[in-house]
């Protein structure tokens, strides 16, 4: 019965994806922290939310070098509009230590932000990630949310 294996689909997908609204950086780096700590890469996240700041699901979009990665802006677009996500927060770790964002993370962050606004989708926050600090663009005022 087609019904029934959405349903069985709809529940495999949800599985692990706590029902919680976000709502702090603080709250995102306590939530990415375990999957991120140690990595000797640099990786990039992305939360995909709903309309009201709970996680849609949490996915790994990229993996780089040592001091970069980049991450494709279509495929992120493409994901949340498939999510159906209002908002997403982008997050990514600095195996250095240092979470401060590089130039480039500042270039990459406002390509996206351009494109998840005019598909009516918010970049909430970037946080960069070390194993014990982070920075949130946000925080910091980087850009409009």
């Amino acid at each position: 019965n087609a019904a029934l294996e959405l349903g069985r689909r709809f529940v495999e997908e949800n599985m692990g994806i706590e029902k919680t609204s976000i709502i702090s950086p603080a709250q995102v780096y306590g939530m990415m922290i375990p999957s991120m700590k140690g990595l000797m890469e640099e990786e990039c996240w992305v939360i995909f939310l709903n309309s009201a700041n709970y996680v849609i699901s949490r996915d790994c979009m990229s993996t780089g070098g040592l001091n970069s990665t980049l991450f494709d802006v279509k495929k992120i677009a493409a994901a949340a509009l498939e999510k159906r996500a209002v908002s997403v927060i982008l997050v990514h770790n600095h195996p250095s230590g240092n979470p401060r964002p590089s130039p480039g993370d500042m270039k990459q962050t406002t390509a996206l932000k351009d494109a998840l606004n005019s598909l009516s989708i918010v970049l909430t926050d970037h946080i960069v990630v070390s194993d014990d600090s982070y920075f949130s663009f946000a925080d910091e005022t980087m850009y409009e949310g």
